[in-house]
């Protein structure tokens, strides 16, 4: 018999399938069954909740202040192959005038 995975919100070992996802009868809480192939080591997620990996592109959501620096990273800037880190600041990446990085994951989107 194949072992279900346990729930992600609140561990409970009776999830059942319905489709494509996944259901915890004890929250409620439904999940893919794709999400499940992530590696269970980082898991990040975007401003809109969206799984990033390694290699993605975002866009910045908010202006933001860079700290040691007079200028401004605006809103609908696009980051191009980012890489994701353990940390406060979990995206490691490179800015186009604006040189090496790290960013919070809630203020980007995925394209």
């Amino acid at each position: 018999m194949e072992q279900l995975p346990k729930c992600p919100e609140c561990g409970s070992e009776y999830t059942y399938e319905d489709g494509q996802n996944y259901v915890c009868p004890e929250c409620a809480h439904e999940w893919s069954q794709s999400e499940e192939t992530v590696e269970e080591g980082l898991v990040v997620r975007d401003a809109n909740g969206n799984l990033l990996a390694d290699g993605d592109t975002v866009t910045v959501v908010k202006d933001l202040k860079v700290k040691g620096s007079s200028s401004t990273l605006k809103i609908g800037t696009r980051v191009k192959n980012i890489r994701l880190v353990e940390g406060d600041h979990n995206i490691d990446c490179k800015i186009d005038g604006f040189g090496a990085m790290k960013l919070k994951s809630e203020f980007v989107k995925k394209n």
